[in-house]
């Protein structure tokens, strides 16, 4: 079985209604997003950044996986899906997905502020301020923020070294380390990106283009693969 490595990004989960930190008109329009997404940010202000992500999660508690995550869950009895993903919600295991690996944490997740290994699955949205791990430090938002170390990533290299098949779905590739992903795909490996906007970067001309959004990009993809 072929394996089909895919990188996708906040595109894909947009036509679910998740908004993302550089949506125009996103969630809490106004904050700088080093306010909400960075270790100086949850110095000067844990409660805010707990309020942000709490209202994150509550919005995607919500959100239903759209027919681009069905059809990356229904590639599966075909190839060897294996899904890094960019995003913090949950819809690629909502759609049925069973390879999803997160280069940015989980919004479902909560860590310790003193060992990050210490992670906990939430039942529930909110993450207060005096909710403690069973160290006693304060729970944080268990998601990567800007200028922390990306722990998947080796993984996510060696994953991506594996691709017959290398997709890229609503990333520009402009958020790194994920977006040099496609540069550890191999050589001889069938490399596609779906995105409505021509990306910045110069792609090697081996890298079929689909200009359309993810749900209606997947099509396309599909019959392209399947033939």
């Amino acid at each position: 079985m072929k394996k089909l490595v895919v990188l996708t990004g906040a595109g894909i989960s947009a036509e679910s209604g998740i908004k993302t930190f550089r949506d125009a008109d996103g969630l809490w329009e106004g904050h700088d997003v080093m306010e909400v997404a960075s270790p100086n940010g949850w110095f000067k202000n844990p409660g805010l950044v707990l309020e942000f992500y709490n209202q994150r999660r509550k919005q995607a508690l919500s959100a239903k996986p759209n027919a681009a995550h069905f059809a990356l869950a229904e590639l599966q009895s075909m190839f060897d899906v294996q899904i890094i993903t960019q995003n913090v919600d949950n819809l690629h295991e909502k759609a049925g997905s069973r390879n999803v690996h997160h280069l940015h944490g989980q919004l479902f997740q909560s860590r310790s502020t003193i060992d990050e290994e210490l992670i906990y699955n939430m039942d529930d949205w909110p993450l207060n301020l005096g909710d403690l791990c069973e160290k006693g430090s304060q729970l944080r938002p268990n998601i990567v923020w800007f200028g922390e170390a990306v722990p998947m990533m080796e993984l996510a290299i060696e994953i991506t070294t594996q691709a017959d098949i290398f997709l890229v779905v609503g990333t520009s590739l402009q958020v790194y380390p994920a977006a040099g992903l496609i540069d550890y795909a191999p050589d001889d490996s069938k490399k596609f990106l779906i995105d409505p906007k021509k990306p910045i970067l110069p792609l090697s001309s081996q890298v079929h283009f689909i200009q359309k959004n993810a749900t209606t990009g997947m099509q396309e993809f599909k019959e392209l693969v399947l033939g």
